[in-house]
This record gives structure tokens, C-alpha cells and sequence, in this order.
């Protein structure tokens, strides 16, 4: 089976979409559009054979993180006059209950990378990639990946140098 991700566009089928977490379910059947309209967020959905059913998505934005919030080994190699420091937000990552466990989050997972990493190198900076976990679950899964814990504010932090390892 193969597999493509798209911007959401209205040919998709977004009242489908169930991955088990009510709050997921609704973005992506209620907010996801409107957040996409109003550029508050790029929403990039998993087509599958059937290109209108949503089988998985994620969404990425800009955002920003206090320099005192990532790990002092990286921020001391950074000016001092930057207290904010951009990122990219990779705000939700979801897989409908019929695709779960065939690895497609970590498909979804890669392509959020390449594509955040892409943007960081040749259009708009950006220090690393967050992640607010939704659960334990999600959790492990990103620390897997070798996101890093930023208990103060409890989101997981991807360097983009070590992302652009993945993609050398």
C-alpha cells in the first residue's frame, strides 16, 4: 500500500477520522480547517488508496521557546541577546483506529521532520522541533525518537541538527 501526505483540502473526509483520543477526533473534524485558514497552523493529512479518507495526520507551526527552557548545552552556544528562541511546533500527530500499529506514525512522525527541517534550512529559522505529548503514550513514542524532556514546560525538544542527521 502506498502512501502520500497532503495538505487537508475539502475533498477529505474528516468526519471519519477516529484515532481513539475525543480531543484529536475533534480537531481534525472541527478546528483543523479554520486553523488552516486562519495561518495558525499547516494541517497535513495521510491518503491512503482512498484519497478522500483521512487515515492520519499531524499538524506544525511556528512558535517560540525561552532559551533558559532548552538543555544549557545548547543554549550556551547561543547569543545571549536571544531569550526566545524559534521552533516548530509539531502541535498534533494522530492515526485513525484502522491504520493503527503499521508504523504509520512513524511515517507521519519522519515526514513532519523533513518537512520542518526543509523549511528551518531554506526558508524560516528554526532552532528544533517541540512536541506537546498527549498522553504517556505519545510520550515514549517521541522519546523513542530522541526528543528531549523539557520539564518546566513540559513539551519534548528535537534539535534540527540532529534532525538534519536524519536526512543526510
Amino acid at each position: 500500500m502506498s502512501y502520500a501526505t497532503v495538505a487537508l483540502n475539502k475533498s477529505h473526509k474528516k468526519e471519519l477520522f477516529n484515532c481513539g483520543h475525543t480531543v484529536l477526533d475533534n480537531y481534525i473534524q472541527n478546528i483543523a480547517s479554520q486553523d488552516v485558514k486562519r495561518n495558525l497552523s499547516a494541517c497535513f493529512v495521510l491518503e491512503g488508496e482512498n484519497s478522500k479518507k483521512i487515515n492520519g495526520f499531524y499538524t506544525l507551526s511556528s512558535t517560540s521557546i525561552f532559551k533558559e527552557a532548552i538543555p544549557s548545552s545548547i543554549g550556551k552556544k547561543l547569543p545571549a541577546s536571544y531569550l526566545h528562541l524559534p521552533s516548530t511546533l509539531l502541535g498534533r500527530l494522530a492515526i485513525d483506529k484502522s491504520c493503527q500499529g503499521q508504523g504509520l506514525g512513524e511515517f507521519l512522525l519522519i515526514d513532519a521532520l523533513k518537512r520542518s527541517y526543509d523549511v528551518a534550512m531554506n526558508n524560516v529559522g528554526s532552532l528544533a522541533v517541540l512536541v506537546d505529548p498527549i498522553d504517556d503514550k505519545a510520550e515514549r513514542f517521541y522519546l523513542r525518537y530522541g526528543f528531549i524532556p523539557l520539564p518546566d514546560i513540559n513539551k519534548l525538544f528535537l534539535p534540527m541538527t540532529t534532525i538534519g542527521e536524519l536526512f543526510k
